[in-house]
């Protein structure tokens, strides 16, 4: 996201992801642009991927959000360049170890990982490295879930999207 004034961004991260409660729609990586116009501003928002079902609600929330602050804004849906995890911040990717979901790793681990290699996803509960992945689809389309086989807990691998 460019540089805006501290008060926009501020609102800009009350704004939560829908699905992933705990991350911030910045932290998530999926503003773009914000322009001042006369007499709004207009929000350039990406999706996390094509047809993904929360845009409707994050559009409504990023509204709602400048509107509680007696502020107008528009958003601006944007699909290229296309999101990819590398676009999540490291204050993000810790929110989303300490959620319980493995943040996206480097796309050769995340590929071996998902072939059913082991010893490529940390358990987020006991940090082990002994674990196994039980479904290529986890709680959404973009993780998948994997099991720690120390500690038995399961838990969601967000997957590396380039």
């Amino acid at each position: 996201m460019e540089t805006v004034d501290q008060h926009i961004e501020d609102i800009l991260y009350s704004v939560s992801d829908p699905e992933i409660p705990v991350l911030s729609i910045v932290d998530m990586g999926i503003i773009k642009k914000v322009e001042k116009l006369d007499d709004h501003f207009l929000i350039h928002i990406t999706p996390t991927y094509s047809g993904c079902p929360a845009m409707d609600t994050i559009e409504d929330d990023i509204v709602k959000a400048f509107d509680e602050e007696g502020l107008k804004a528009k958003v601006k849906h944007i699909l290229s360049p296309a999101w990819t995890t590398d676009m999540i911040t490291e204050k993000g990717k810790k929110a989303l170890e300490e959620y319980g979901i493995a943040a996206p790793r480097d796309a050769s681990i995340d590929k071996a990982a998902l072939s059913g290699e082991k010893n490529q996803i940390k358990c987020t509960n006991c940090g082990s490295m002994n674990t196994k992945m039980v479904s290529r689809f986890g709680s959404t389309a973009c993780k998948a879930l994997f099991q720690c086989e120390d500690c038995g807990e399961p838990f969601d691998y967000f997957k590396c999207l380039r």
